[in-house]
C-alpha cells in the first residue's frame, strides 16, 4: 500500500510538469483509490501500478483502456512544453434544452476540464506541434459548438504558424442537446481543415476508443495519416441501427481498428507505447528541412 502510495505521488509530480497553467488538474481521472482494476475483455484484474506504468494498457490482453485528455497528453507531449490554447471557451445552453446546463456543470465537476476538448501546442519529441485533445469523460466527447470552435481555431492556428497538427479523436457524435448547431460544426472544421491542407499542413488523426457519429463523418477521417488503437470502435451508425437499415449481418469485429485498416480507412493501428515514436517519426518524415 505504501508503494502504491509513492508510485502516485510521484504520477501526480510528472503529470504537474506537463501543463504550465495552474487551474488544469494534474491527477489523472483513471487514478483511483482502490489497487486493482478489471479488463472488460479478458476479465483479469490487474494491479493498478502495473496499469499505470503500462498506459493503461491490459498487460494480459492488450486491451487499451479509455483515458483522459489530461492523461492522453502526458503520454504525448514532451515534460513542460504543453501551452493550452483558448482555455477560457465554455458551452452554454443557449436554446434552453431541458436539464442541459445541469449536465453540463456535471461534467465539469467530474472531469475537472470545462469542455470535452483539450487544444493547445507542444513539442513532441523535440517537434512543436498544435494538438487537439477529446475526453470521452465528458458528455461522452461530444461535439457542440465549443468543442468544434476550439478544434477549428487549433487548426487555424497551425495553419497560420505552419505547425504539423495532431488530433485526438474520443466521441460518441454530434451533442444533440445543441441541434443544428452542433451539426454545423463538421462542416466549420472540415473547411479549416481543406485551408489546412491547401497551404500545405501536415495533419496527423489518431483514432480511439469510441470515434463515431459527426466527428468520424468530419475531421476524424480527414488526416493525411491517420492512426488507430488496437481494437477501437470507429464509425458513423451504431451496428445495430445499420443491421436493420440494410437487413443484413455485419461481418465480425465490424466498425473495429483491424477491420477498417482491412478495408483502407486506417493507414496504421499502433500500440499505446509506441504511438509518441510513431506521431514523432511521421512528423519528421514528412515536414520540410
Amino acid at each position: 500500500m505504501e508503494k502504491s502510495f509513492k508510485d502516485k505521488q510521484n504520477r501526480i509530480s510528472t503529470l504537474s510538469q506537463i501543463f504550465k497553467r495552474t487551474n488544469i488538474p494534474s491527477v489523472p481521472k483513471e487514478v483511483p483509490d482502490n489497487i486493482v482494476k478489471k479488463c472488460d475483455e479478458c476479465n483479469s484484474t490487474i494491479i493498478y501500478n502495473e496499469l499505470i506504468h503500462n498506459l493503461y494498457v491490459c498487460p494480459n490482453c492488450n486491451n487499451h483502456f479509455k483515458i483522459s485528455a489530461i492523461e492522453r497528453i502526458s503520454q504525448l507531449v514532451d515534460a513542460g512544453t504543453f501551452r493550452e490554447l483558448y482555455m477560457s471557451a465554455t458551452s452554454k445552453n443557449k436554446e434552453n434544452f431541458p436539464e442541459y446546463t445541469e449536465k453540463l456543470n456535471k461534467a465539469r465537476s467530474e472531469t475537472e476540464i470545462k469542455e470535452a476538448v483539450i487544444c493547445g501546442a507542444c513539442r513532441i519529441n523535440g517537434i512543436t506541434v498544435a494538438i487537439a485533445v477529446m475526453d470521452s469523460n465528458f458528455m461522452m466527447g461530444s461535439m457542440g459548438q465549443i468543442v468544434g470552435e476550439k478544434i477549428t481555431r487549433t487548426i487555424e492556428y497551425a495553419t497560420k504558424k505552419k505547425y504539423p497538427l495532431l488530433i485526438v479523436s474520443t466521441s460518441g457524435g454530434a451533442r444533440m442537446q445543441e441541434g443544428i448547431i452542433s451539426l454545423m460544426q463538421m462542416t466549420k472544421t472540415s473547411s479549416a481543415l481543406k485551408r489546412f491542407s491547401d497551404a500545405g499542413g501536415l495533419y496527423i488523426s489518431l483514432l480511439t476508443h469510441p470515434t463515431t457519429g459527426g466527428v468520424s463523418a468530419s475531421f476524424a477521417m480527414l488526416g493525411d495519416i491517420i492512426i488507430a488503437e488496437p481494437n477501437a470502435l470507429i464509425g458513423f451508425a451504431g451496428s445495430r441501427v445499420i443491421e436493420k437499415t440494410i437487413n443484413e449481418v455485419l461481418p465480425p469485429n465490424f466498425q473495429r481498428s483491424e477491420f477498417l485498416l482491412e478495408k483502407g480507412f486506417v493507414d496504421i493501428i499502433v500500440n499505446r507505447k509506441d504511438m509518441k515514436k510513431t506521431i514523432h517519426d511521421l512528423i519528421k518524415f514528412h515536414i520540410k528541412k
